[in-house]
């Protein structure tokens, strides 16, 4: 049975100094530079999910499946995901430390399932920043065919295009990881006029669709000739897969509590606002795409996806300009997803709960940055995207099982903190900052919130990992593959109990009451 941790300590909030302090109470130094504000904290969560990426990249499969009503899937899992926003917004506002999800988990469930969150979180950021950098090749050979340095052939799933894919993905990783190297102020700087430059670019596309639709907005009632076996209903579900691999990654204002000014009511905001700003602009962009199509009969939108559709409403100097923007969005993706991924490295070690946690917790003084993390975290992607040179369908397939542990580390957050709930929490009665303003908090909302957000992810999990050949084998030429999801996460639950740090204890443990 779970025992119930200690109640977090007093919040004391406000600016830099008594940010430190509130640190201070969980047994923490001040040790990252704290100096991001309410925009570069959005910015982190909304550069992450970076729906001028994964749109551009996903359109075709939701489409592919479902039709035009596809569409249907995108509020139902923006619905499902906010359910966990709320919670772990929550969570951002008691316990405002970086490695949110590992943090969270432990101070609701334990350290084996902070642990297991942790660790499931860490593989699942490392396969999705490699996958964001490979989107490169999809859109860098169409704005200069000199980008195009090996071979002639810029299709991903070509020899020549898979390669010149891990170069380019290469060589952004490698600019990534410098960048969080040097400070969390270049990262935060780049990141935010990137994210800016992706938000005019989504109004931009947004605004081009609507202003060249060539039917109404019912069209996303049409089913189109997708789900004829086994059924419609069945198409659609797998078409949310689509839904279910963007909007991910919301958190990560979270993780980096440590570096933004009074975290426990900029957190919780952003958490919130990256996934709403998201999920609408994302959703606008669908709608605009389908009523702008010059044919949703030709089978071009399902393979081509959003490309289709601009290239045949913008002239060449426009869409040029249009994929320059998305290569931004592709790198600001990269840069946050990589930022957050080394915050979460640098909490575990700084717990001792990771092989080299001496090396990996040190901090630079001058740049305020654990490098170690970021280079670490870099070499792996890098290794990652080799994998897409011998095969790029086992790729292909990795990415799309990375996401699996992405809710299964949600779920390690939700569920624990959902028996905490039956149980009192949170205690004491409503908590204040420093300043006397209330923390955000679900109220009597909670235990229903919670219970919504732990069943969409349990079914969310079951639909992601079902064995389907569409998804894991499209080519037929790996019928194994289609059982690619539940053998992964067998193999990472086994490595992970391997790697668990038996017999080391961590110089913060999480109290353990009655």
């Amino acid at each position: 049975m779970l025992s119930a941790p200690a109640a977090p300590p007093r919040p004391s909030g406000g600016a830099g100094g008594d940010d430190t302090g509130d640190l201070g109470e969980f047994g923490y130094e001040q040790q990252l530079h704290r100096s991001l504000g309410k925009f570069a904290s959005f910015a982190a969560g909304f550069s992450f999910v970076s729906i001028l990426t994964t749109i551009f990249q996903l359109f075709g499969l939701g489409f592919g499946f479902a039709g035009p009503a596809f569409f249907w899937t995108w509020p139902v899992v923006f619905v499902g995901q906010f359910m966990v926003a709320l919670n772990f917004a929550e969570l951002a506002a008691r316990y405002p430390i970086s490695g949110a999800i590992y943090q969270w988990s432990r101070r609701m469930g334990g350290e084996i399932v902070g642990w297991f969150a942790g660790w499931f979180m860490i593989l699942a950021q490392m396969v999705t920043a490699s996958a964001a950098a490979i989107a490169l090749q999809v859109v860098l050979p169409n704005v200069w065919s000199g980008f195009q340095i090996i071979g002639e052939d810029s299709t991903l799933t070509s020899a020549s295009g898979a390669a010149n894919a891990v170069l380019l993905g290469s060589v952004l990783l490698v600019l990534t990881t410098f960048i969080n190297s040097i400070g969390v102020n270049w990262m935060s700087r780049i990141n935010n006029i990137g994210v800016t430059c992706e938000i005019i670019g989504v109004i931009a596309v947004i605004g081009m669709f609507f202003t060249h639709a060539q039917r109404g907005p019912q069209v996303v009632f049409d089913t189109g000739t997708a789900g004829a076996s086994p059924g419609y209903g069945w198409a659609w579900i797998v078409s949310g897969l689509m839904a279910a691999y963007v909007m991910v990654g919301f958190g990560s204002a979270g993780e980096l509590a440590e570096e933004t000014r009074n975290p426990r009511r900029v957190a919780p905001r952003t958490i919130r606002l990256a996934l709403s700003v998201s999920a609408l602009g994302g959703g606008l962009m669908i709608i605009g795409a389908l009523m702008a199509a010059p044919s949703l009969t030709d089978g071009r939108l399902a393979t081509e996806g959003l490309p289709y559709v601009l290239s045949s409403i913008l002239s060449s100097p426009w869409g040029t300009l249009l994929l320059v923007d998305v290569a931004i969005a592709v790198f600001v993706c990269t840069l946050a997803i990589q930022t957050a991924a080394s915050r979460l490295v640098f909490s575990m070690a700084r717990d001792g709960r990771l092989p080299a946690s001496h090396l990996l917790s040190k901090v630079n003084t001058r740049t305020g940055t654990p490098i170690a993390p970021s280079v670490l975290i870099g070499v792996v992607c890098i290794g990652i995207l080799a994998v897409n040179v011998g095969n790029s369908a086992i790729f292909a397939t990795l990415s799309s099982v990375c996401i699996i542990l992405i809710y299964l580390a949600y779920l390690m957050v939700t569920v624990p903190l959902l028996l905490r709930r039956l149980k009192g929490w949170p205690h004491g009665g409503p908590q204040v900052d420093a300043d006397g303003r209330k923390l955000f908090s679900l109220g009597r909302f909670g235990l229903p919130v919670n219970i919504l957000a732990v069943g969409y992810g349990a079914l969310m999990v079951v639909n992601l990992s079902w064995p389907r050949a569409e998804i894991f084998d499209p080519s037929g030429d790996y019928p194994l593959l289609r059982w690619a999801a539940p053998v992964t996460v067998a193999a990472v639950v086994a490595l992970g109990i391997a790697c668990f740090p038996r017999g080391r204890t961590t110089p913060n443990p999480v109290t353990i009451g009655a």
